[in-house]
């Protein structure tokens, strides 16, 4: 597909989608459904085509005896377990308890196993930091020690201000800087859109 046939279509479709968000209309509705459809289908399609490409690299890790070959064996049994549990005669698909078990059982452990080392990767880091005496890490750090202090989980009336406390930081402070950097975000988002929609290249400017 060419790049003006390619930004033609999303143009559309972006146009089609916003229209359904702030024009309420049955036919609109319906097509906007059908193009979101679309889009999961393609998405689960690529979500596919890439685990496959991920078991096709870790086999060929395997027979060919390079890398790690028992973390070749270990994604292969994984995904091979998820998809006889989802996909078995019988079973439920996505909702089926095996594969809630196999979530329950294998990812959440490994999650929160990344996380506390998360926890003592950022304690270092922070340590690190400190050191070199750089006045960006001791606000950052300083920060960090404030929203630990405001989130303990403390009871009675202490505890009840820390937490009013904290609400009230997330909310207006820390919200402002986090709206301020959506914005801009969004707004450089569009602008790098347009410029590449339209073929506007750096050298145009």
């Amino acid at each position: 597909m060419r790049r003006p046939v390619l930004a033609a279509l999303v143009i559309v479709v972006g146009v089609l989608l916003l229209a359904d968000f702030l024009v309420v209309n049955e036919a609109l509705g319906e097509m906007a459904g059908v193009i979101v459809d679309a889009v999961i289908l393609v998405a689960a399609g690529a979500a596919l085509a890439g685990a496959a490409a991920l078991a096709w690299r870790r086999g060929g890790d395997l027979w060919r005896r390079r890398g790690d070959p028992v973390g070749a064996i270990l994604v292969l049994a994984g995904i091979g377990a998820m998809l006889v549990a989802g996909l078995r005669p019988g079973g439920e698909g996505a909702s089926d308890p095996a594969v809630s078990w196999l979530i329950g059982a294998l990812l959440v452990p490994i999650a929160a196993t990344l996380f506390g080392l998360l926890f003592v990767t950022t304690l270092t880091a922070a340590r690190r930091s400190l050191a070199g005496g750089h006045r960006d890490a001791i606000v950052l750090v300083a920060a960090s020690l404030v929203t630990l202090v405001l989130l303990l989980p403390l009871g009675g009336a202490v505890g009840s201000w820390l937490a009013e406390l904290g609400r009230w930081t997330l909310a207006v402070p820390v919200g402002a800087v986090f709206r301020g950097l959506l914005l801009g975000v969004a707004i450089l988002t569009a602008v790098f859109a347009a410029r590449t929609l339209l073929g506007i290249g750096a050298t145009d400017d």
